[in-house]
């Protein structure tokens, strides 16, 4: 499974998951400052799963039509980069079928449902 995560994901709790082998991106990293429109279009041309705490995804998915090749939505309170990390850790070594889903992660419990389909995502 790959990810892509947000600029508003910390560079370090990225680093410190592909130290767990997590195979990461980070858009800091490719190109920092970009719109989310921009986001959603490089996580899906790479099939990532898009990371991110900005629930303006939301939006962008289910009423602008924009796709991603899935999309976990952080809503929990991003505590430190340690906390995120873990939390993050946990989730992504679930089974869960991440492709052409959205996965709302809380700080105590999970929400999945499906993205609206579209053209070109693998699931």
């Amino acid at each position: 499974m790959k990810f892509s995560a947000d600029e508003n994901v910390p560079l370090k709790a990225v680093k410190a998951l592909r130290e767990e082998n997590f195979d990461i991106t980070s858009i800091t990293e490719i190109k920092p400052g970009i719109t989310d429109e921009e986001v959603s279009k490089i996580a899906l041309l790479e099939n990532r799963i898009l990371i991110t705490f900005d629930k303006d995804f939301g939006k962008i998915l289910f009423v602008e039509g924009l796709s991603v090749s899935g999309l976990v939505l952080l809503r929990f309170p991003p505590k430190n980069v340690e906390y995120i990390t873990r939390v993050l850790k946990n989730v992504l070594s679930k089974e869960i079928k991440f492709y052409g889903r959205l996965v709302i992660v809380f700080e105590d419990k999970l929400r999945i449902s499906f993205l609206p389909e579209r053209e070109g995502i693998e699931k």
